[in-house]
């Protein structure tokens, strides 16, 4: 099937039904599997949100366009710089080549324009009055959809700035699409997330754990809001998940490893520990994959661990006196895709930080091969060239194992999406810009005491703290060049924090341009391009 224009030129498939024959999927397809017809009942809309969670998925669980597509969340930015590298991540680590036709670029857009367009169906769908729906269906169908709808809106908004607006289905051939203002995009993300929040049920009433709940609408519509100017909004977004009552702190330690070494912050990203069911209270919205579990996923192909743990399995020693074998304790198979920057190895983490902890960042390997029997047990001291991708300190989030894959051609690991440690730091920032430096302070030490970091004081609170602080709690979980990006400060801070890899970023940069695809298809207007890129 020829591609149009952002996928939107095609009706959207009914990515729900996971066990349809092929012939559903094909070109020419019986009409009465469109979405116009499939959207008439309870049943159809349960399809219908089930492909929308899948294709919302497939913002991580891809290999295409290829392996490094994470790392561009990441790398030239003030945390991590390119290991063992490929093509998607490239123009991150040498800003001069990033271009409309650049990989990782193409792929969110369409990957963004692909979750609207499957949500507008489902949105119109619920709307039909011959749909036998009672109203309580028709509005949590509704608002499930438009969650997600915001959710993509909002990804492309603080990436690409403005896009084109598609609110309805469409099906027929248009190639006349302009930028909407961001007036009329930041419109729509909020009275989405508005009525997703007073339609979704709170995260301990969803009928599956998987389903999106009100939390997750809420502190979403904060960060939006954050972007937006809007932070006495932000603020009380913040504080109904707060104040729900319905999430906490993880404190103690719990779950499959509890009785083995480790801490309260590391058993919250062990395999087995992410979903509330687990005993995770934190966790506002998971998107579940495990191996062999109610609500897993197939092997798919998440590169998390691939991107973030490197790969020590290669030779290493100087020395060389063996190879390392792959276990679960060292985090799986990985093959190292980015490191850590300098600053946040050596200057990020105060000593008595838990986050800092040997379970949370893996600073030191030792030799586990038996068929070496002297060197099992001792330090590994890497050769120079093994601190590139193979023996560098790394955030333990991503471990991943599975015995029956030893390789990690797969990955079975749930994706934590939002957690409640993020809320927190959300808030400080809201009160920081509204100038409430006291308030700012005591939101942050809610999570330094679990940390058992010092306290920070209302003279201590500046957006620089705040950002810093997010990356203590939150490296390898949030995208940081959204996060950047979203507070207008990632030249700023990649240039002064990674000059490694980030000496060629300009102002430019903070946004991306518009795929150069869209632009030459759309041949009936002027989809205008993002300043300072050219073809």
């Amino acid at each position: 099937m020829k591609k149009l224009i952002l996928l939107l030129l095609i009706s959207p498939v009914l990515l729900g039904f996971l066990s349809c024959k092929k012939a559903f999927l094909d070109e020419n397809s019986d009409s009465a599997f469109s979405p116009l017809n499939t959207y008439k009942n309870k049943a159809g809309l349960e399809a219908g949100i089930a492909g929308l969670m899948l294709s919302v998925r497939e913002q991580y669980t891809t290999q295409n366009p290829g392996q490094s597509l994470l790392n561009v969340m990441q790398v030239g930015t003030d945390v991590a710089i390119n290991g063992q590298n490929g093509p998607e991540s490239v123009p991150f680590e040498n800003y001069s080549l990033l271009n409309p036709e650049a990989l990782a670029v193409s792929y969110y857009w369409t990957w963004a324009y692909k979750v609207i367009a499957n949500a507008n169906a489902i949105i119109v769908g619920a709307a039909d009055e011959s749909a036998v729906l009672t109203t309580a269906e028709r509005n949590l169908y509704t608002a499930e959809a438009k969650f997600y709808r915001a959710y993509a809106y909002n990804f492309l908004v603080t990436l690409y700035g403005a896009v084109p607006l598609v609110e309805k289905p469409v099906n027929s051939a248009k190639t006349d699409y302009t930028r909407a203002t961001l007036e009329s995009l930041n419109t729509l993300i909020n009275d989405d997330l508005i009525f997703a929040a007073a339609n979704l049920p709170n995260i301990d009433a969803v009928s599956q754990s998987s389903r999106i709940n009100k939390q997750a609408a809420n502190q979403l519509l904060a960060e939006a809001y954050l972007r937006q100017g809007k932070n006495d909004l932000a603020e009380a977004q913040c504080m109904a998940v707060i104040n729900s009552q319905k999430l906490t702190l993880v404190k103690t330690r719990f779950g499959v490893n509890k009785n083995l070494p480790g801490d309260p912050f590391s058993d919250m990203f062990i395999t087995g520990n992410q979903r509330r069911s687990s005993g995770n209270t934190e966790s506002i919205w998971v998107e579940e994959m495990e191996y062999l579990t109610p609500g897993g996923g197939t092997p798919n192909f998440d590169q998390h661990r691939r991107v973030w743990v490197p790969h020590y399995s290669a030779s290493v020693g100087s020395p060389r006196v063996g190879n390392l074998l792959i276990t679960d304790s060292l985090g799986g198979r990985g093959i190292g895709r980015l490191r850590l920057s300098y600053w946040v190895i050596n200057n990020l983490y105060s000593t008595n930080d838990m986050r800092n902890s040997k379970y949370n960042i893996r600073r030191d390997f030792f030799y586990n091969d038996p068929a070496f029997p002297a060197s099992v047990g001792k330090r590994v001291v890497p050769a120079p060239a093994d601190t590139l991708f193979k023996i560098v300190p790394y955030t333990t989030k991503w471990n991943h194992f599975v015995a029956a894959d030893p390789v990690g051609n797969s990955s079975y690991k749930d994706l934590t999406m939002m957690r409640f440690g993020e809320t927190y730091l959300l808030l400080a920032e809201a009160q920081f810009k509204q100038s409430k430096l006291a308030e700012a302070a005591i939101s942050i030490n809610v999570l330094r005491t679990r940390a058992n970091a010092a306290q920070v004081s209302a003279s201590d609170i500046t957006l620089d703290f705040i950002l810093d602080e997010r990356v203590r709690e939150l490296i390898g979980e949030e995208n940081r060049r959204m996060t950047l990006v979203r507070t207008g400060t990632l030249v700023a801070r990649a240039k002064r924090l990674n000059p490694i890899q980030t000496s060629s970023v300009q102002l430019f940069h903070q946004l991306w341009p518009l795929p150069q695809s869209e632009i030459d298809l759309n041949k009936d207007a002027v989809l205008t391009q993002n300043p300072g890129y050219i073809r």
